[in-house]
Parts: C-alpha cells; sequence; structure tokens
C-alpha cells in the first residue's frame, strides 16, 4: 500500500486521468498531496511586470480550482464513503514544476508521485510532457505516469 502520494495538478484532461489512478491506489487510505505548480518561466517571460502580475493571479485561481476539485472528487464523488481514510493535503507552489515536484515529494516524504503523461500547454502535448519526462528522470522514488 501507498501511504503517501504526491499528486502533481494542472488542471488538464490527463491530470484528472492521474488523479483517478491516485484515488484508487489510496482507497485503502493514506494522504495524497495535490500540488499545483505555476511555472515561473511562463511568468518571467513576459516583459511587463504587471502583465506577470495579473497572469500570476490568474494562475494563482487556476490552481486553487485545480487542487478544490480534486478535493471535491475524493469528498464527494469518487469515494462516496469508501475511502474514508484518505488524508487530503493541497498545495499551490511557484517556480519550475519538476524541479517542484521533486522538491515537495523529497520534502513530504511521498512514496510515490502520480501525474499526467501531458500538460496542458502546446507542444508538451506530444509524446511524454517534458515535466514528466524530467520527473521520470529525476525522482529517485517511484512515479506513476498516467496517460
Amino acid at each position: 500500500m501507498v501511504e503517501k502520494m504526491l499528486l502533481a495538478t494542472d488542471n488538464s484532461k490527463q491530470a484528472e486521468k492521474a488523479g483517478g489512478e491516485a484515488i484508487s491506489m489510496a482507497s485503502l487510505g493514506g494522504t495524497i498531496i495535490v500540488l499545483y505548480v505555476i511555472d515561473a518561466d511562463y511568468l518571467n517571460a513576459l516583459p511587463q511586470q504587471d502583465l506577470r502580475d495579473q497572469l500570476n493571479e490568474n494562475l494563482k485561481k487556476e490552481g486553487k480550482e485545480a487542487v478544490e476539485k480534486f478535493k471535491k472528487r475524493i469528498e464527494e464523488e469518487q469515494c462516496a464513503g469508501t475511502c474514508p481514510n484518505v488524508n487530503i493535503i493541497t498545495m499551490i507552489k511557484e517556480g519550475r514544476p519538476a524541479d517542484i515536484i521533486i522538491k515537495t515529494a523529497e520534502e513530504e516524504g511521498v512514496d510515490q508521485i502520480v501525474l499526467g503523461k501531458s500538460g496542458k500547454h502546446g507542444i508538451e502535448k506530444f509524446l511524454i510532457g517534458s515535466t514528466a519526462d524530467r520527473v521520470v528522470r529525476k525522482a529517485k522514488i517511484p512515479v506513476n505516469v498516467v496517460s
């Protein structure tokens, strides 16, 4: 049994599938840390500070919606009494997604990382996403990439 896992979400369809996998693995109990990472590289690419600030606020809002959506799914829909011992922790952080996912997994002492194979951003939808690829290559714990 996986006692503690990290679910990386970006509010994409792939992340939703990964969430279903995390629920399935945690149905016997344990903790799921739901992590949304605001990609600092996207923010820093904008030339004007006011645009960066506005995008950052929008991404924080999207992150909150993403983690709350998963939390609601656990509490109301998917588990509906079948996995009462699942503890949910939600986090929103900023940085390079792969680095933050790995760092958070290490800091929290998780047994496994679960994430979708590709994210929401253009070219990353082809093959295995760049974030998933980096996490698989750098993580020192098992990584479950859901397609």
